[in-house]
C-alpha cells in the first residue's frame, strides 16, 4: 500500500510561499539576501540568545561550531553513543575523536558517565537533546566548568529547547520541527565565536575580498530563499510546538494500555514519537501494510562501520535500537489520522 501517513511532513501554513515569492521577485536569492539575517536575529531573539549564524545544514553547524571553538587533530569530544551519526562525523571532520558515552533510559547521553571518558586531551562535551529530550545540561555545565571544557548542544531535534552551551546547533531538515527544507543555525551569545562562524561558513573571506584566504573554510551559507522559509516556520514556532505537544498526549492516551508497547519518557518538545515495542519489526510490515511509514532508533556510534568496536551489544544503546521505533509524527496529523494508526497498531497485537 502506497505511504498514506509518512513518518514527516513538513508544515508549510504560514507566511512561506509569500516571503519565498518576495525573495525571488527582488532577485536576492544568495546567502547576500536580506532574509539570512532577518532569520538569524529573529530565531536568536526567540531563544533569548546574542546571534545566529545560518548555514547548509545541523551537520555544518556543528562543524563550524567545533571549528570555532579550536577544535582539531588530537582533541577528543565527549560524544552520546545513541545519536545520529552526523554528530560524530562533525567531530571527525576537524580531525578530532569522538569518544562516545552510554545513554540513560531516556536515550540521552548518561551524564553521571561523562567523567571517566575525559582525559588530557578532551576538549569539548557535546550532548543532543534525543527525540526532543533535554539532556540533563545543568549537569553537563557543571562538569564543563570543572574540567575547563567547553559544551557544544546538538539540538537538531529540539527547537524550542531554550539553550545554556557555549553554542547550540540546529538542523532545518525537511523532517525537523522547524524547516527550511536544507538548512541550519548555530546560537551563541559569544561575539568572537559568532563572527568566526560566520568566517568560517563564506570561505574565510578577507573583508577586502581579496581572494587571499588564510585558512581552511567551507562554503556552509544558506541562501536567501531557504532562509525565508525558515524565517516563516520561526514565526509560528510556538503553534508548531503546541500542535506537536497535543499530537503526543494523543499519542500518550491511545497506547499507553496496549502490553507490548513500552511508552517512552515524556519529550521537552515533540520531534519524533519514540517507542518501543515486542515483535517490533512484524509490526512495522503490518503497518507498512497499511499505509503508515515508520522508523527505527538510532544505531549506536559504537556499531557504525567507521567507528565499530566489539564491546558495543553492552550498551544500553544497543538494547534500545533493538526494539525501539518511532511513528508518524507532524505537525499536520489530525486527531482522525492518529485514531487510524493507534486502531492499526492495537488491531495487530490483538490478532496476534
Amino acid at each position: 500500500m502506497a505511504v498514506k501517513y509518512p513518518v514527516s511532513r513538513p508544515w508549510l501554513a504560514g507566511q512561506e510561499l509569500a516571503y519565498v515569492t518576495e525573495t525571488i521577485n527582488d532577485g536576492w536569492i544568495s546567502s547576500q539576501g536580506p532574509y539570512v539575517r532577518r532569520f538569524e536575529e529573529e530565531f536568536a531573539r526567540y531563544n533569548g540568545i546574542a546571534h545566529g549564524v545560518a548555514c547548509s545544514s545541523g551537520t555544518t553547524a556543528l562543524t563550524l561550531a567545533l571549528r570555532a571553538l579550536g577544535v582539531g587533530p588530537g582533541d577528543e569530544v565527549v560524544v552520546p553513543e545513541f545519536t545520529m551519526i552526523a554528530t560524530a562525523w562533525a567531530v571527525t571532520y576537524t580531525g578530532a575523536t569522538p569518544v562516545f558515552v552510554d545513554c540513560g533510559d531516556d536515550l540521552n547521553i548518561d551524564v553521571s558517565r561523562i567523567e571517566e571518558k575525559i582525559t588530557s586531551r578532551t576538549k569539548v562535551i557535546m550532548p543532543v537533546h534525543i527525540y526532543g529530550r533535554r539532556c540533563d545540561m545543568d549537569a553537563v555545565m557543571n562538569l564543563a566548568y570543572e574540567y575547563n571544557l567547553r559544551v557544544v548542544e546538538d539540538s537538531a531535534e529540539a527547537h524550542g529547547v531554550r539553550p545554556v552551551a557555549d553554542i547550540a546547533c540546529y538542523s532545518l531538515f525537511a523532517n525537523k520541527i522547524i524547516t527550511s527544507g536544507e538548512g541550519g543555525i548555530c546560537l551563541t551569545d559569544d561575539p568572537r565565536l559568532a563572527e568566526q562562524m560566520a568566517h568560517l561558513r563564506a570561505m574565510a573571506f578577507t573583508k577586502d575580498h581579496s581572494f587571499l584566504h588564510k585558512k581552511l573554510a567551507y562554503n556552509f551559507r544558506m541562501t536567501s530563499m531557504q532562509a525565508a522559509v525558515a524565517l516563516a516556520q520561526t514565526e509560528r514556532l510556538d503553534e508548531i510546538l503546541a500542535a506537536r505537544r497535543e499530537i503526543e498526549k494523543r499519542y500518550d492516551a491511545g497506547l499507553a494500555d496496549i502490553p507490548q508497547i513500552t511508552l517512552m519518557p515524556a519529550r521537552d518538545v515533540l520531534w519524533m514519537y519514540d517507542l518501543r515495542a515486542e515483535r517490533r519489526e512484524e509490526l512495522r510490515e503490518f503497518l507498512a501494510a497499511e499505509g503508515i511509514e515508520t522508523r527505527l532508533f538510532f544505531k549506536p556510534m559504537s556499531r557504525q562501520p567507521g567507528y565499530f568496536d566489539p564491546r558495543w551489544p553492552s550498551l544500553n544503546a544497543s538494547r534500545f535500537s533493538e526494539d525501539g521505533f518511532y511513528l508518524p509524527t507532524y505537525t499536520g496529523l489530525t486527531e482522525d489520522d492518529q485514531a487510524y494508526i493507534v486502531g492499526r497498531v492495537r488491531a495487530f497485537y490483538e490478532a496476534n
